[in-house]
């Protein structure tokens, strides 16, 4: 494209289409001002095809972004699957009637790299996952993961499910557990080993639940997203189901959930009347926190709404906003997030109980852990002492009764009995569950 005689060409790794590519950016090439270059580093999830655009000068930097900062590239691990863009499916047959060449045709034009497929609910497979479903995507040239619903009643039938989905061709599983493992701090030990053991500890596994940690004192994040557990979070961010906008959801998901150091892969709404603005925010927002990936809930009611050019098409990037911020925990706080400081408290002070409960011994151990570090000792845990807590290893609990792995063996902590301080989102995706105005349409 000429425009005065003056022409700039750019290479960007995203989507042949005309830079309507992904979120994220590791990957920008340009034949471009070095300056520009700097200001366009646009960080959104994804890895696509390269592609050579030819932008005018003129444009302006407002105008590139809008064009390069829509292409999430990605290099090496940053695309494996979910990283990038990826959709959820719930009914693979009210999902373009289970048309496989309809479903790759809606996601490729929307940029989608991978698609989530509900796999089993709870010890039970379910038949629409199998090797030919995966051979069939992976012949279009899409990624395929798999996803459970959980329950925590049986959790090593639970783990054969999911082994059974991983051996049908996933390339990674997620998995969905909410209100019903709160509290179930040895079942979700136990299954995460009897599946790590299946599956080897390589595997990709994700888990989705609820977005705001210090809603669910009771619900054992320390547990699925702690050493040999899932490594990557993919939060329920369903900004309507919660009653927020979409940057409320995400600031208080961020400060609440980055303690657990996995990736964040923010998962939004397409159901619930979300609309086309809110999705397009939804994307520019995980281009602003560095997400790697994101996802939508879920492949019909994106259909069903008319979702498909939110997620695939331009969107104006998200500025002017502070970082993501921490949560900060002090004395009097109670949950599975205290009880993740508690685990790294007692890697270095050895008598740290670990009970869930942010009291006396707790904040007296964390102001000498501050002094140590050269912290300012407030004794209570900010930014700046999560980041060095972070560097350690927290110590190994064995909370399964009677089993030792090699570690402490606990009952769970007390805080594993708190109730929720409320359920943001309602129970989707479960056999159990399964409202009828929320079904797929």
């Amino acid at each position: 494209m000429t425009v005065g005689g003056r022409v700039q060409k750019f290479k960007v790794r995203g989507p042949a289409f005309a830079g309507l590519g992904l979120e994220s950016a590791a990957g920008v090439q340009a034949v471009w001002p070095r300056r520009l270059q700097a200001m366009l580093r646009v960080f959104e999830p994804a890895a696509c095809r390269t592609s050579v655009y030819a932008v005018p000068l003129r444009l302006g930097l407002v105008a590139a972004l809008l064009v390069l900062g829509l292409c999430l590239p990605a290099a090496g691990a940053a695309a494996r699957p979910p990283n990038g863009r990826a959709v959820w499916i719930w009914y693979l047959s009210r999902s373009d009637g289970g048309r496989i060449a309809a479903i790759a045709a809606d996601a490729r034009a929307a940029g989608v790299r991978t698609l989530i497929v509900k796999a089993a609910d709870g010890v039970r497979p379910w038949a629409q996952f199998n090797r030919g479903l995966v051979s069939a995507l992976h012949a279009q040239r899409l990624h395929v993961c798999a996803w459970q619903y959980v329950y925590g009643t049986h959790p090593v039938g639970e783990a054969a499910a999911a082994r059974r989905a991983a051996r049908a061709g996933a390339e990674c599983l997620v998995i969905d557990a909410e209100g019903e493992y709160e509290g179930r701090y040895a079942a979700a030990q136990v299954y995460l080993h009897r599946l790590r053991a299946a599956v080897g500890h390589r595997y990709r596994l994700g888990l989705a639940s609820f977005p705001y940690v210090d809603y669910h004192p009771a619900f054992p994040y320390s547990v699925f997203l702690g050493p040999g557990g899932a490594q990557f979070d993919l939060p329920q961010m369903y900004w309507r189901d919660i009653g927020t906008s979409v940057d409320a959801v995400y600031r208080h998901t961020y400060a609440t959930n980055r303690i657990y150091g996995r990736p964040i892969l923010p998962l939004g709404q397409a159901d619930h009347g979300a609309l086309g603005r809110e999705a397009r925010r939804f994307r520019a927002l995980a281009v602003h926190y560095r997400a790697r990936g994101i996802s939508w809930w879920d492949f019909a009611w994106v259909g069903a709404n008319g979702l498909w050019p939110a997620l695939g098409g331009p969107y104006g990037p998200a500025t002017g906003l502070p970082r993501p911020g921490f949560r900060v925990l002090q004395r009097g706080d109670r949950g599975d997030d205290v009880l993740w400081l508690q685990e790294h408290l007692a890697a270095v002070l050895p008598r740290q109980r670990l009970t869930g409960l942010f009291g006396a011994q707790t904040a007296h151990n964390l102001r000498a852990f501050q002094a140590r570090r050269r912290l300012p000792v407030t004794g209570g845990a900010g930014p700046r002492t999560w980041r060095l807590l972070r560097r350690l290893h927290p110590v190994r609990v064995g909370w399964a009764a009677g089993r030792a792995l090699d570690a402490r063996v606990l009952p769970a902590p007390r805080s594993a009995s708190l109730p929720s301080v409320a359920d943001e989102i309602p129970p989707l995706g479960s056999d159990r569950h399964n409202d009828p105005a929320r079904a797929d349409p």
